[in-house]
């Protein structure tokens, strides 16, 4: 599964379900032994990470929106995604 972005812990990945598990655009973030898939537009699908963790994603989210709605569209089609810059 492609790696858009490593900070603080957290692993961000993103990639073309062919179940549709998740019928939402979507990204799967890993902290620790801790999973949560969100959607695009900020809903938890799935699981969870420590809230600290989570407010993280959600400000990294807001700031790349653009490109994670690029790289969905591209994966979508079965090309190559590309890597998102980390919160710092």
């Amino acid at each position: 599964m492609p790696v858009l972005s490593l900070f603080y812990g957290l692993i961000i990945r993103m990639y073309k379900e062919t179940s549709e598990k998740h019928h939402k655009p979507h990204i799967h973030v890993e902290y620790a032994e801790d999973e949560v898939v969100i959607s695009l537009d900020g809903e938890i699908l799935e699981g969870k990470i420590p809230s600290s963790k989570m407010k993280l994603v959600e400000a990294w989210m807001e700031i790349h929106n653009e490109d994670l709605e690029a790289n969905w569209k591209l994966l979508s089609k079965g090309e190559q995604y590309f890597k998102i810059e980390p919160l710092k």
